[in-house]
């Protein structure tokens, strides 16, 4: 982590739609390798953007295309029957969204058998204004048998038996404690914004990374791509969440940005917010590549920036990548601001992070806190 330093609060440069070129050099700007303390990145899944029939075996043509309406007639019945069985919502999302296209990666994580037991939230404290934080941990399968551990933001007036809230993940740089973001502000800035109505109330999970650059991706034993995943689980299953994909964004900085837009696009039905703050993006082109039919219907929102004088995540990635994202589908955002590679940096513009994402979460109306 770099030496913090004073940042100006004054943007340098939001980028446009259009074509776009990096301040001082007249143009396109070079392409950089990745930093050193970035590993190899093994070969990505490519996400699944639906299924392929197979051919019917030789039949005549009316008796084929009964046995055909038969078969989808049945085969829809069998979801509905096990829906209901299961106690589920008959939604499009729970029929062809959040199981249908998942991918063979996310769905062996959504079809893991959950923990025996849920970890308990602790209390850690409680502010002026009402909100507190909470702290579990748990035995985590995603990290062979590591502890997994995270802090909770609970709002003020949090309410489990009669409110649902939004979640916002929050992934941390490397090496970082997940007590870096209440340590710039998280905890005042998300009463303040509340309280104003800026932003509906919600939920805010920061996930305790582990040591080393392992960019929150699935590498050996640990897989952190799919430990973000499992705590999403627990946390759906914890407190009175939305559990729908536009009710949950993921966000982070430094090896957390790039970890938090990995895991939105590599998991593109369960997020529908990310940012990525002073990070990189190296090797996540064929992912978004295979996620354009999904993010063409569904949409995403996206806001990434960098520090005009960071010298460790390249700059230079951020705009060309959120013009790639709007290509595909999103509503993407890119900006290059004053500062290093710092907490500082993400310090100055943390509020302006959360209204983002506050504004592009969706909370259906019928919930109490649809309307904040």
């Amino acid at each position: 982590m770099s030496v913090m330093v004073s940042a100006s609060r004054t943007q340098v440069w939001l980028e446009g739609l259009g074509d776009w070129s990096w301040p001082g050099q007249g143009g396109a700007a070079a392409e950089y390798l990745p930093p050193p303390w970035v590993p190899a990145f093994p070969p990505r899944r490519e996400a699944a953007v639906g299924g392929r029939a197979l051919p019917a075996p030789p039949q005549p043509g009316r008796a084929r295309a009964r046995r055909l309406i038969t078969g989808v007639l049945l085969g829809a019945l069998a979801v509905v029957l096990i829906a209901l069985a299961q106690g589920g919502q008959l939604t499009l999302a729970g029929l062809i969204g959040e199981r249908g296209a998942l991918g063979e990666q996310e769905a062996a994580v959504s079809s893991a058998p959950p923990p025996p037991s849920l970890p308990t939230l602790a209390p850690v404290s409680q502010d002026a204004a009402g909100s507190a934080i909470g702290r579990a941990s748990y035995p985590s399968a995603a990290l062979d048998g590591g502890e997994g551990s995270f802090l909770v933001y609970l709002p003020s007036g949090y309410d489990a038996t009669t409110s649902h809230y939004p979640v916002l993940y929050m992934l941390t740089g490397n090496d970082q404690s997940d007590t870096a973001f209440l340590q710039i502000g998280l905890q005042a800035q998300l009463d303040r914004l509340i309280a104003r109505r800026a932003i509906p109330p919600l939920i805010a999970v920061m996930i305790q990374g582990g040591p080393g650059s392992n960019n929150w991706r699935n590498t050996g034993s640990l897989d952190y791509e799919s430990y973000v995943l499992e705590v999403q689980q627990l946390i759906d299953r914890m407190l009175p969440t939305v559990p729908a994909r536009d009710a949950r964004a993921v966000v982070g900085d430094s090896m957390g940005g790039y970890g938090a837009m990995n895991v939105a696009l590599a998991n593109p039905y369960r997020f529908g917010v990310v940012e990525s703050w002073l990070s990189f993006f190296n090797g996540l082109e064929g992912t978004l590549h295979a996620d354009r039919p999904i993010l063409s219907r569904l949409g995403l929102h996206a806001f990434i920036y960098g520090g005009e004088q960071d010298h460790i995540a390249n700059p230079d990635e951020d705009l060309p990548f959120a013009s790639a994202l709007r290509a595909a589908g999103a509503t993407a955002t890119g900006a290059i601001y004053p500062g290093e590679h710092s907490l500082q940096t993400v310090e100055a513009h943390l509020e302006h992070m959360l209204v983002f994402a506050g504004h592009a979460l969706r909370v259906p109306a019928s919930e109490p806190h649809g309307a904040a």
